[in-house]
């Protein structure tokens, strides 16, 4: 006669157990278990809805590779990486206000990266469990764009770091 042993976790220890493995700093390692943001009404109540023949019209095929087709730029390829002027990091689809220069940071990883958006509404997140791992994407909260991913791996006050493609947004100077 077979004998199954049945192991119980306790939902608090499974829970406690994937917290620790979202901290690790590798991306393939990472898993999503919470989302950060709480407010999912778009900025003003604003939506941007084109259609993909519209959206290639007005990005450049960078742009909508990243924004529109979920894709990732090169580490270490975009100028915002080595802006450290005042001002606010737009959406490069809607002009949706996403980060402040105030919560910028060198993470080392060759993408800009924050570790707070400029509104709690302003980004959503999203489950992404392409390439064989789960982490959580974040997207523009007003035309759906892809952005990047948070880690909860980033510096005080909050522990997160929103890794952003740089192509996916502008920047613009404060005055």
């Amino acid at each position: 006669m077979k004998h199954t042993l049945l192991l119980l976790i306790p939902a608090w220890l499974l829970s406690s157990v994937l917290a620790v493995n979202a901290c690790q700093s590798s991306a393939s390692d990472q898993t999503a278990t919470t989302k950060h943001v709480v407010d999912d009404t778009p900025p003003g109540g604003r939506r941007v809805v084109k259609t993909n023949a519209e959206w290639k019209k007005i990005l450049t095929p960078d742009q909508y590779a990243v924004l529109r087709e979920h894709g990732t730029e090169r580490a270490g390829t975009s100028p915002l990486n080595s802006i450290h002027d005042h001002g606010t990091f737009y959406c490069a689809g809607c002009h949706n206000p996403l980060f402040s220069s105030d919560t910028k940071f060198d993470s080392g990883t060759g993408w800009p990266s924050f570790y707070a958006p400029i509104a709690k509404n302003a980004v959503k997140e999203d489950k992404d469990a392409s390439y064989g791992m789960v982490r959580t994407e974040v997207l523009c909260n007003v035309c759906g764009g892809h952005l990047g991913h948070v880690f909860d791996d980033g510096p005080k006050p909050t522990g997160l770091r929103y890794c952003m493609n740089g192509v996916a947004m502008t920047f613009e100077k404060k005055k």
